[in-house]
């Protein structure tokens, strides 16, 4: 991987402004690695007002000391890029923001002040590497460590040790001695932390492939309590005799599946929470234990652990049906089309795909073998059999009322089969389908005798009884089914 030649240019500009100028963070980790930056900073001993001197077009809205430089390049990630003066930070009162900003004059000065030695990096333009704590042997042997005093370092900004959790899921690092006990002992102070600022951890740490150590990581640290409590209820709960599981296994595995699967964030959220209602709905013990209504009441669970974490409105709503609806009843030739109906309505057609993911989910995490079994297939058979607009004369583009006007005719067969006919000659050419065509032809059919009006309409109710059973077959095809 080499420095954009826009990252270059801003490099080389303040370096003949007589400053210095490196890349800095995660970019130069990234580099290292041989990944593809996700944004570039800069980091430079210049002032805020001297780099907008340097870069007219640019913009300082911020007390950090950070402008945004702006490229014409294509690509997002170097539309804009953060250009940052070495900068000290003075104590962290509330654990979030730092009580003062001060600009420093040295490159060590800022490389100090940031949280993990991997992210402490800085690389000039020639692509030389700054590496004052050891960052590049800590992404060899793959170790995520706080940089200097692991519990300054929380006390600085306690989201770092969510942060922690997440490079090491993402990453697939472990988290040196040191610095996984200071989360342990200082997880408290996330109660500091807005839950903004926890749902975007969480989103990045469950939409890595390794999805589920970063949930048990949570549990681990003594973190979880203050991202989603909730799940913490399902730890040593024991089960029925469908599952082999604790509830708390069981909702890890589920997400691990729909991570492994490359599901989208609401599936994974969905697969997650689907059965956080199970150790509050519970009654008994051992393989004849219940858990009647965990649906409805993890549903109404998840609606207030989304809200709490400030999710989107949409997000919510589709992630609580998903968890509503995922004990859907199906078995081959017991449910009805109108029962298949029913659950389209509910969860909503666009949600029809995510809820068999998030069943899926369910199988595997019960250690099911199987996550995809016949009878899934059949029902997403059954949805697209229902959801389709079936072939028949409401497609034409002459209704029976404006034929009846058309012609002058009252309500009886002779409408009827004269709307089969038509229907016969549109679906052998579709081209005719048109309001033109189809008034003229509707006037020399109703010209001709009973019979030979009647043999057209046969004709057309054949033709459509059997493009019908076509377009059945295709969708059985399309989910292997019989």
């Amino acid at each position: 991987m080499k420095i954009p030649k826009e990252i270059e240019l801003i490099l080389e500009e303040l370096q003949e402004h007589s400053f210095e100028a490196f890349i800095v963070g995660g970019c130069v980790r990234d580099l290292l690695m041989g990944k593809a930056p996700k944004d570039w900073d800069v980091t430079t001993n210049a002032r805020p007002e001297e780099i907008q001197k340097i870069f007219p077009d640019s913009f300082y809205a911020n007390e950090f000391g950070t402008v945004g430089i702006k490229t014409d390049h294509a690509e997002k990630s170097l539309q804009v890029v953060e250009t940052t003066t070495y900068r000290t930070e003075s104590s962290y009162s509330d654990q979030r923001h730092p009580d003062s900003i001060k600009f420093a004059t040295t490159l060590e000065e800022d490389l100090k002040r940031r949280d993990f030695t991997i992210n402490a990096l800085a690389m000039d333009k020639e692509g030389k590497v700054i590496d004052l704590f050891s960052g590049q042997e800590d992404l060899k042997k793959k170790i995520i460590r706080a940089v200097g005093d692991p519990q300054e370092r929380f006390s600085e900004d306690a989201l770092r040790m969510i942060r922690a959790i997440r490079f090491a899921t993402v990453l697939e690092f472990e988290i040196e001695a040191a610095t996984l006990e200071a989360i342990k002992k200082n997880a408290g102070l996330m109660e500091k932390i807005s839950q903004e600022r926890i749902r975007d951890e969480l989103v990045k740490t469950i939409s890595a492939d390794q999805a589920s150590r970063g949930v048990e990581l949570l549990r681990e640290t003594n973190l979880m309590p203050f991202v989603i409590p909730e799940l913490l209820e399902g730890v040593d709960v024991g089960q029925n005799l469908h599952h082999i599981y604790t509830v708390w296994e069981h909702n890890v595995r589920a997400l691990q599946y729909a991570a492994d699967k490359q599901y989208s964030v609401a599936v994974r959220l969905a697969s997650l929470l689907h059965d956080v209602g199970k150790p509050r709905s519970k009654r008994g013990e051992g393989k004849y234990s219940t858990f009647y209504g965990h649906d409805m009441i993890g549903a109404k669970m998840s609606i207030k652990i989304l809200a709490r974490l400030k999710f989107s409105k949409d997000l919510s709503e589709k992630i609580t049906k998903l968890v509503r609806w995922h004990l859907f009843y199906y078995n081959v030739g017991e449910v009805t089309e109108s029962s298949v109906r029913r659950l389209v309505a509910n969860i909503g057609k666009e949600n029809v795909e995510d809820l068999v993911k998030v069943r899926e989910a369910d199988r595997i995490g019960s250690g099911t073998p199987k996550a995809h079994p016949y009878k899934l297939r059949h029902l997403q058979f059954m949805i697209d059999k229902v959801a389709r607009d079936p072939i028949s004369p409401k497609m034409l583009k002459l209704n029976g009322n404006e034929l009846m006007t058309l012609l002058g005719l009252p309500p009886g067969p002779k409408i009827g089969m004269i709307l089969a006919a038509l229907m016969e000659e549109v679906l052998d050419d579709p081209a005719k389908n048109t309001r033109e065509f189809l008034e003229n032809r509707s006037r020399e059919l109703s010209t001709l005798s009973e019979k030979e009006l009647t043999d057209l309409a046969q004709k057309g109710k054949s033709k459509l009884a059997e493009e019908e059973e076509k377009a059945i077959k295709k969708i059985k095809q399309k989910h292997y089914v019989e």
